[in-house]
């Protein structure tokens, strides 16, 4: 088994550096240098050093930035070849291809940046948080009630722009010690103001069902994932109705751990290959597409397991299901809105078609979801939660150049580091 498993991890990583080579000579057949932001113009940087196996991280952000740059100039700093490739392709804004700390030194040194932003807890985080004179702020990729939504890492920033209300609970009471009025800003879902795509059939009375789990997880305590456990029984079950249509979205980093649970994926994935060639009307979809909007308002109940799709589809208001972990050791905080949460059992998932059916009816389970919706994110009425996201920015800058202005530069800058090797294996 120890030799089956390090020939495996060999294997690999032999395709991981195959793929950053492909990566590397795309993004020299690429025209990086006419993407990047001139010298001297840059207020707002994010930070995002994760391989493209993540882009679905800063993918959604791209609506909320493209509008800010008509503010403030922004730019993306990737530091992975691959990443840097699709970013090129699809950012509504200028990208900088940093592979090196000191290509980081260079960028940083010719922009008068205000503040930077960080999507993920990369650990290369680190190596852009050397800098001073700049605001770091930790923006996140979600909101949720999962355990990295209160890990310690939150006092490495300088600031935190949070959802809204169940966030600051959340943080005071995990965190020591932690300047929760100065430090965490909420904003709600700025995301939920650009909704994304093109909703790929038409509507003909079938209650749509987005299934949308999230990866079986790297630990027992994050061990939320349900595909190997709900999710086959769960699509049969909708699919055998006739009067459900399925959107099948899996977190883009499903099985990559967990071979049973990859094995359970693409039975799924042909699952519904084959409802649909049996009927064409049928229309379910498997999506992996990179745009994530039209799903979560299309969807007349959205089933989620505990991940940042339970706070974006909460976000539209509309009907939702979590689904219970079967893993004992899952870290479930129910005193938020997962503690009035419709849930979805293993044991239950053949049943779906009967859950879905009564949270659409049920009256107390509306008042329930209005609840926690104004609870996490606010006032959710299309275009303040951007108002408030575009405001924590200004006050940001203002308060940057303010420090600026009374601290001069007085020979503090920061040496590159001594390790500059890249690390920009694509995974």
């Amino acid at each position: 088994m120890a030799l089956t498993r390090d020939l495996t991890l060999a294997w690999s990583l032999v395709g991981r550096l195959a793929k950053s080579r492909r990566s590397r000579r795309a993004l020299e057949r690429t025209d990086a240098a006419g993407r990047a932001p001139l010298d001297g113009t840059v207020r707002v940087a994010v930070y995002f050093a994760d391989t493209s196996v993540n882009m679905y991280q800063i993918r959604q952000w791209y609506g909320p930035l493209a509008r800010l740059n008509e503010r403030y100039p922004v730019a993306i700093v990737a530091r992975s070849p691959g990443a840097t490739v699709e970013l090129l392709a699809e950012s509504p804004v200028p990208v900088v291809y940093a592979r090196q700390v000191a290509d980081l030194e260079t960028f940083v040194a010719s922009q008068p940046l205000a503040l930077t932003l960080y999507v993920n807890q990369n650990a290369k985080n680190f190596q852009m948080m050397r800098y001073g004179r700049m605001w770091h702020v930790f923006v996140n990729h979600g909101e949720s009630d999962k355990m990295y939504m209160t890990t310690n890492q939150f006092k490495a920033y300088d600031y935190a722009f949070v959802a809204g209300d169940a966030a600051l609970d959340r943080l005071s009471a995990k965190l020591w010690d932690y300047d929760l009025e100065k430090r965490a800003v909420p904003i709600g879902r700025p995301q939920a103001d650009h909704v994304a795509g093109v909703v790929p059939f038409e509507a003909d009375g079938k209650t749509v069902v987005l299934y949308a789990p999230t990866w079986e997880g790297d630990r027992s305590s994050a061990a939320y994932g349900s595909i190997a456990s709900h999710g086959v029984d769960l699509v049969s079950a909708l699919i055998s109705t006739g009067r459900h249509r399925i959107v099948y979205r899996p977190h883009p980093r499903s099985g990559v751990v967990d071979r049973d649970y990859r094995r359970a994926h693409e039975t799924i994935v042909k699952a519904i290959a084959a409802a649909n060639l049996a009927d064409p009307s049928a229309q379910h979809v498997y999506d992996s597409g990179s745009e994530l909007g039209w799903q979560l308002v299309v969807a007349d109940v959205a089933i989620t397991d505990i991940s940042a799709m339970v706070y974006d589809r909460l976000a539209t208001g509309k009907p939702l299901v979590v689904t219970r972990p079967v893993s004992p050791d899952a870290d479930v905080d129910e005193r938020g809105y997962l503690g009035d949460a419709e849930w979805l059992t293993a044991a239950g998932a053949g049943d779906v078609a009967e859950l879905v059916d009564r949270v659409q009816a049920d009256p107390e389970a509306r008042g329930r979801l209005d609840h926690w919706v104004t609870h996490h994110f606010g006032d959710t009425t299309p275009g303040m939660a951007t108002q408030r996201f575009e405001a924590a920015v200004a006050r940001l800058v203002a308060l940057r150049d303010e420090y600026a202005a009374t601290h001069p530069v007085d020979g503090d800058s920061v040496r590159p580091a001594q390790d500059d090797s890249d690390g920009d294996i694509d995974s």
